[in-house]
């Protein structure tokens, strides 16, 4: 997802969309430790989408205590 996407979401399903990258990143680890992976690059991109929910929920959670 682009951030521009992210940003339209609200905390519940920010929160929701980053358990769910959460659970796909430990099972494409898990694979990873198993066998190599196809797309070695796709645990790489997990962390980045991650990284942005977590971003624009910390930038939500800022505009709303007024920081």
């Amino acid at each position: 997802m682009k951030t521009n996407e992210l940003r339209e979401l609200s905390g519940d399903d920010l929160n929701a969309k980053g358990k769910e990258l959460a659970e796909e990143l430990f099972k494409i680890r898990f694979q990873h430790g198993i066998r190599p992976l196809e797309n070695p690059a796709k645990i790489r991109q997990i962390r980045r989408e991650i990284a942005r929910v977590n971003t624009v929920l910390s930038a939500k959670r800022k505009q709303v205590s007024g920081n």
